[in-house]
């Protein structure tokens, strides 16, 4: 099965040369890449957030297999779902699954299921693709969806995710999916999305969901952070740079009820 795009031409270009021209303003590329472990970054329409991750993926050293965790937005299929078909479609071509992977999760996650279902209109993970593509034609995904997990659960994905990516010789990037705070005015947005950003700096799993909690922040994708962070604890990362964050205000100008995003790279 063929993923077809749910969300070209509503949250970025449908044709290919409008794509790519939108990447080429977005992607601005350094020189000194960052052999990054995982990266959080925001999926919001191109025009509101692209800039926040175009900044990440830019900085970046092109992974040879993404994995991808995204919070399901709609409700549809399992708690955590994988996508077993052969490819997802963008303007730019077919992203193929990493179908080794994908087995090496089933394997160790009993709570992982096979489940189209979740990802047929999901747009978490669709948004990140043409990043992904434009840094490398090549690369392979492993498309996952979150729609409720344990902390005994985001602790058995984030060991697997590590476990994989110690496995293999290949440049593995986890990618967390997430938009933060959700119509909110901009003063509060901003105290506290740097409230969870702090939290996520000391890349403690609890640490960051207390505070989500505590604070009522309302980032959609709080559950793949999680599981990143968890992975990234096993895989020994030290550093964690925030290299973006703005709201939809600083866009449209309308800052009375915003959504905020960040773009972070852990390494």
């Amino acid at each position: 099965m063929l993923r077809k795009p749910a969300v070209a031409g509503y949250f970025y270009p449908s044709t290919y040369e409008g794509l790519l021209s939108d990447l080429e303003a977005l992607i601005k590329p350094t020189e000194k890449k960052i052999e990054a472990k995982a990266i959080i970054v925001p999926h919001a329409g191109y025009m509101y957030s692209g800039w926040v991750a175009g900044k990440v993926y830019g900085q970046i050293e092109p992974p040879e297999v993404a994995i991808l965790l995204g919070p399901n937005h709609t409700g549809l299929g399992g708690r955590a779902s994988l996508f077993d078909g052969e490819a997802f479609l963008t303007p730019l071509g077919k992203v193929k699954i990493e179908k080794g992977a994908l087995n090496f999760l089933r394997e160790r996650v009993t709570f992982l299921s096979l489940d189209k279902l979740a990802h047929l209109h999901e747009h978490s993970l669709e948004v990140q693709l043409p990043f992904l593509q434009y840094i490398n034609g090549q690369v392979r995904i492993v498309p996952i969806v979150i729609l409720d997990l344990s902390l005994e659960e985001i602790w058995a994905l984030g060991e697997a995710l590590a476990e994989y990516v110690k496995s293999v010789k290949e440049k593995v990037l986890l990618v967390a999916s997430t938009d933060f705070s959700h119509y909110v005015p901009q003063e509060v947005a901003q105290k506290k999305d740097s409230l969870a950003i702090e939290e996520i700096k000391k890349l403690s799993p609890e640490g960051f969901l207390k505070i989500v909690f505590q604070e009522r922040i309302s980032m959609c994708g709080y559950l793949p952070v999680a599981c990143v962070l968890a992975a990234c604890n096993i895989l020994e990362t030290r550093e964690v740079r925030l290299v973006a964050y703005q709201t939809s205000g600083d866009i449209i100008r309308d800052y009375s009820s915003v959504v905020g995003y960040a773009g972070i790279i852990i390494y």
